[in-house]
C-alpha cells in the first residue's frame, strides 16, 4: 500500500512540475507569436501556476479520500483506535495493581 501512496504522490508532484514547465512553454510561444506582451505573459504564467497548485490540492484531497475509503473497507485500525486501546490497557493495568 505504501508503494501505491508513494506513486500517487510522485504522480501529483510530477503533474505540478510538468504543468509549470508546460505553462511557461505555452506562454512563451504566445509571446513569440505576438499574441501576448511580456507583462501579460507574467500574469498568465502566475495564473496557470496558481491553477496548477489548486489542482494539486484537489488531487491530494481526492487521494486522502480514496485512502480513507480503502482503509475503511479493509477494516484497518487507525492511529486513534490504537491509542484508545493503549489507554484502555493502561487503565486496566492500573486497576489490577
Amino acid at each position: 500500500m505504501m508503494d501505491f501512496i508513494k506513486k500517487g504522490l510522485a504522480f501529483g508532484l510530477g503533474l505540478a512540475v510538468t504543468s509549470k514547465e508546460q505553462a511557461e512553454k505555452f506562454v512563451n510561444e504566445l509571446v513569440k507569436k505576438g499574441e501576448l506582451s511580456q507583462e501579460e505573459s507574467k500574469d498568465m504564467i502566475n495564473q496557470l501556476i496558481q491553477r496548477g497548485e489548486e489542482e494539486k490540492k484537489e488531487i491530494k484531497r481526492i487521494m486522502r479520500e480514496q485512502l480513507k475509503q480503502m482503509m475503511d473497507e479493509l477494516n484497518l485500525a487507525t492511529k486513534d483506535d490504537i491509542n484508545r486501546l493503549e489507554q484502555r490497557i493502561q487503565n486496566l493495568e492500573k486497576r489490577d495493581e
